[in-house]
């Protein structure tokens, strides 16, 4: 069996709903073994967020929590915390995702705990970012895709705004903590000591802009909605054919000429309008007009392998049922089984992470809420009776 990348990495994971259960559920595919701290009786927010549940268990919760074990504490509780600390003193790093403040008044904050552990790698994920003016301001996802300028470039012209149709900017900050922490765990083996990782949701979203702040930065104007067209190449966007739509990108004038033999538009490569990338993207609406009147003429599938075979990147608009039956999607594994010892046996989507000698994989299942807390306990050297007094207790 092959070694995994983040063997023997622990991660004590205080975080819910979706950044932070993203960032640690990358890690725990690389190896790393995710302790999932939880509130006793609710647990992770979003053990609660649906329908739809399999069998009172949360489709959302189930999507993001594979590989990790779950311990229910109460961290208002002095043994809570104890039990805590003596986890912190073996863990590599802490993931948390509460407003700013709020781990102080717990008195779980990076200057306490790198007190007991001073190799730890305490990861904060927030709205905002630990300072500035915003820091105690609550957000959500919706709020960092739209303060990041994100909504703002999404949606058809002279139509309102619209989100995009996953958690993008959630999912965005994961990503970003788990690169800072495998950035702060490289410099822990050269410095030998661990340090605070600060993410901002709204941070995430600002980087993400990329091209288009690269754009606003060179003209000082704000970018239209363009639906599924692109701001500097053209035609790259959704057309409609007789039966559906599908997408074409076509990235350079070689493309575009390949492009329009495939469609039986040869007439096009002469017309000065469309002559250069530029000149395609001033006229656009003129473009796409042409383009839609000839692809009304046949069904996408004939457009698809026709532009295909010219060797011009095209694809269909997939709904989730056809993504989930795609024979390359299967090929990767990128649908992967498993059986939950509450549900059965549940689908999960797969590893985009291919590593040919640690590779990442799907071991375990989302856990029950406070599913490993007994055998967490044991290993911290907890005998049964005590582990039983500290439920009655309500620390458990």
């Amino acid at each position: 069996m092959l070694a995994v990348a983040l063997e023997g990495i622990k991660v004590l994971d205080l975080s819910s709903y979706l950044a932070g259960p993203y960032c640690s559920m990358i890690l725990a595919d690389l190896g790393a073994d995710i302790i999932k701290v939880e509130q006793p009786g609710t647990g992770d927010g979003s053990r609660q967020w649906g329908p739809p549940f399999m069998r009172d268990e949360s489709a959302y919760f189930l999507s993001v929590n594979r590989n990790k074990r779950s311990v229910t504490l109460n961290l208002k509780s002095e043994k809570g915390k104890e039990i805590l600390f003596k986890l912190v003193s073996s863990s590599d790093i802490f993931l948390e995702n509460y407003r700013p403040g709020t781990a102080e008044r717990l008195g779980i904050d990076y200057a306490t705990l790198r007190k007991i552990n001073g190799g730890l790698i305490y990861c904060s994920i927030s709205g905002y970012g630990q300072d500035g003016p915003y820091r105690e301001k609550p957000s959500y996802d919706i709020v960092g895709q739209a303060m990041g300028g994100l909504m703002s470039l999404t949606g058809e012209k002279d139509r309102p705004p619209v989100k995009i149709g996953v958690a993008i900017a959630d999912i965005c900050a994961g990503m970003f903590a788990t690169i800072g922490i495998l950035g702060a765990l490289r410099a822990r083996e050269k410095r030998g000591h661990g340090q605070r990782v600060d993410i901002s949701i709204l941070d995430g979203q600002v980087a993400w802009l990329s091209h288009q702040a690269g754009n606003f930065f060179a003209t000082d104007t704000n970018p239209e909605r363009l639906g599924s067209a692109h701001p500097t190449i053209a035609p790259y966007q959704a057309f409609r054919a007789a039966d559906s739509y599908f997408v074409v990108a076509v990235g350079n004038d070689n493309l575009w000429k390949g492009f329009c033999e495939a469609i039986s538009l040869s007439k096009l490569v002469s017309d000065p309008r469309f002559a250069t990338n530029p000149d395609r993207v001033r006229n656009r609406e003129e473009l796409a007009r042409a383009l839609e009147e000839q692809f009304a003429a046949e069904p996408a599938k004939h457009w698809l392998e026709a532009i295909d075979k010219a060797g011009i990147p095209c694809g269909p608009i997939y709904a989730l049922g056809e993504v989930f039956r795609d024979p390359q999607v299967l090929y990767r594994k990128m649908v992967e089984e498993m059986e939950h010892p509450k549900v059965g046996r549940i689908r999960v989507v797969g590893t985009p992470i291919k590593m040919s000698e640690t590779p990442a994989s799907i071991r375990t299942p989302p856990p029950t809420l406070g599913q490993h807390t007994r055998e967490i306990l044991r290993s911290l050297g907890y005998k049964d009776t005590e582990i039983d007094k500290l439920q009655r207790e309500s620390v458990l």
